[in-house]
């Protein structure tokens, strides 16, 4: 007969399964063997965000995703590989940067985070393998300067750096 599951490693097993589908914790082997290595270009898809109405500001997104691919992936780099393609879901910069904390206490407290989905895609336009992640950055600014056109591009910067950690 086995032992009763505690409640304490019940919790702790969720939160673990959490963060790994977050991407916080190291997938299994599997994964990382699955997604290619080189890829031949790199493109990123915003018309999720454009759809969701944020038009310019999905661009400027798209833009600094895929200037950061170009410079992240620079080394893995192959003709013959599948394209790789960013798909952008989601983009939320925090209002309230300051998060309301007391400055001398070090400020910020709000967070950033870009969602979406690397895909590697063959020549057909089949796709290969597919990578999700959201990526959460945490915010210095004042709430006199809150910025958001340069924490868009900070997290989406962000976000490529963790994809190329990740795959």
């Amino acid at each position: 007969m086995s032992s009763p599951v505690s409640r304490r490693s019940l919790l702790i097993s969720l939160a673990c399964a959490g963060l790994a589908g977050a991407g916080l914790l190291p997938a299994g082997t599997a994964d990382a063997q699955a997604f290619p290595q080189s890829f031949s270009s790199f493109a990123v898809d915003a018309s999720v965000l454009r759809a969701k109405g944020l038009g310019s500001f999905a661009d400027l997104v798209a833009a600094a995703t895929l200037a950061e691919l170009r410079r992240s992936f620079a080394d893995r780099i192959d003709p013959r590989g599948p394209r790789l393609v960013v798909r952008l879901t989601g983009v939320f910069l925090t209002p309230f940067p300051d998060s309301g904390r007391d400055r001398w206490w070090g400020g910020g407290g709000g967070t950033d985070s870009l969602e979406g989905e690397a895909l590697a895609v063959g020549p057909r336009g089949e796709i290969l393998a597919r990578h999700p992640q959201l990526a959460v950055l945490d915010v210095n600014r004042s709430i006199l300067n809150p910025d958001e056109q340069g924490r868009a591009v900070a997290v989406a910067q962000h976000w490529v750096r963790w994809l190329r950690r990740r795959i």
